[in-house]
């Protein structure tokens, strides 16, 4: 052979032959298919993959590389490889927990026994003793669901949004209930109702204001906080006297201490936690205009 491509020898109709060949073909690419599965490196190779359809095309005598492929979304994937909306919309539906599980229905339950603790707490004028019995059983009962309904949904992966709101409305309803009919009653000052309201609904604000630094997370002591305060409301709520009443003065005395400590500790990681929030916005601002 001389070396004259076969387009110059077979004149017109070769070379329309030659480009008409599967050999000739040009890939996506705008290369010949042999000459790009030769000459490109693996990288570019994986792109051109992903812009053909994602099939690579086979080198003779080489083992065909294979492109992994999504199954769990049956392979529904945009141009630069993310799930596509439909198929994260449905995902999404699904990893989402049923707003009827039994989490939920324990915080439900928390805020069906607000009005009913109140009729029990007033029945009566509020001092029977019989009633104010029934009244501690229905806090009883919401006290001891709250300790589980949070533990269950992080436990099970039950988290809903349904949750998120209604588990903090329904302690602050109960204790408030609680709290608001024993200063009614004349059994516990207005000012110790007005310290322990007053630090939950604060904190509860400042939570929201500091969200978009970061989250503060609950600590031992406002767990101590909580079960101080309710077993002191509870001894409240009963019809107690002697040394119990006697007792019950002193347990709520430090739960007020707990709540006013532990209120101030909430508002200092609020404010360092603002300061390292402003902080690195400030430190990634720069950053990008460097």
């Amino acid at each position: 052979m001389t070396g004259v491509p076969a387009s110059a020898a077979g004149g017109p109709s070769g070379a329309r032959r030659a480009a008409a060949s599967p050999a000739g073909r040009s890939r996506p690419g705008g290369t010949p298919d042999g000459e790009t599965s030769r000459t490109r490196t693996p990288a570019s190779a994986g792109a051109t993959d992903g812009a053909a359809g994602g099939v690579p095309s086979a080198v003779p005598g080489s083992t065909p590389h294979r492109v992994p492929h999504d199954v769990s979304n049956g392979g529904g994937r945009d141009g630069d490889g993310h799930p596509a909306r439909g198929k994260k919309i449905a995902a999404a539906a699904v990893n989402q927990a049923s707003v009827w599980n039994i989490a939920n229905l324990l915080t439900m339950l928390r805020l069906v026994l607000v009005p009913a603790f109140v009729a029990l707490m007033l029945a009566d004028g509020g001092y029977d003793p019989v009633w104010r019995s029934f009244a501690w059983a229905a806090f009883a009962v919401a006290m001891i669901t709250d300790l589980f309904d949070g533990h269950l949904a992080r436990t099970y992966n039950l988290v809903t949004d349904f949750g998120k709101i209604a588990d903090p409305i329904a302690d602050k309803a109960i204790m408030g209930a609680a709290l608001i009919c024993l200063s009614v009653l004349e059994d516990l000052p207005w000012w110790v109702t007005g310290v322990i309201l007053g630090r939950e609904l604060g904190i509860t604000l400042l939570r929201f204001l500091v969200i978009r630094y970061g989250v503060i997370p609950a600590s031992r002591g406002g767990k101590l906080k909580t079960l101080t305060q309710g077993i002191a409301v509870g001894m409240y709520v009963l019809a107690l006297t002697g040394w119990l009443a006697t007792l019950r003065f002193w347990v709520m005395a430090a739960a007020v201490v707990l709540t006013v400590v532990t209120g101030l500790d909430y508002v200092r990681q609020a404010i360092v936690l603002r300061r390292q929030g402003i902080a690195e916005r400030k430190a990634a601002l720069e950053e990008t205009q460097a």
